[in-house]
């Protein structure tokens, strides 16, 4: 499976449902970035995603967005294919 990556914040509701969606579908690990332990991390999000929000989801080089946007991909049947397709 795709190695996961996840800007996240310690006490974000949206990340939370976003990690439960991601684990539902079978995903083991997920890399967690703490951008508001780290605020060098932030930067990074920001310059990498153009977003400020948080989760920020990365599947493999694949920017697949916040929250919203991996829930329309999982109702859309594309997110078990791009977990899969290693």
């Amino acid at each position: 499976m795709r190695r996961v990556i996840m800007y996240s914040t310690q006490n974000c509701p949206y990340c939370q449902i976003a990690e439960k969606l991601l684990r539902s579908r079978g995903v083991q690990h997920i890399e967690k970035v703490l951008i508001d332990r780290n605020p060098e991390r932030r930067i990074e999000m920001i310059e990498r995603t153009g977003r400020r929000t948080v989760p920020q989801v990365y599947i493999g080089q694949i920017h697949v967005g916040g929250y919203d946007d991996l829930s329309a991909l999982d109702r859309a049947d594309g997110l078990i294919p791009l977990l899969e397709a290693i």
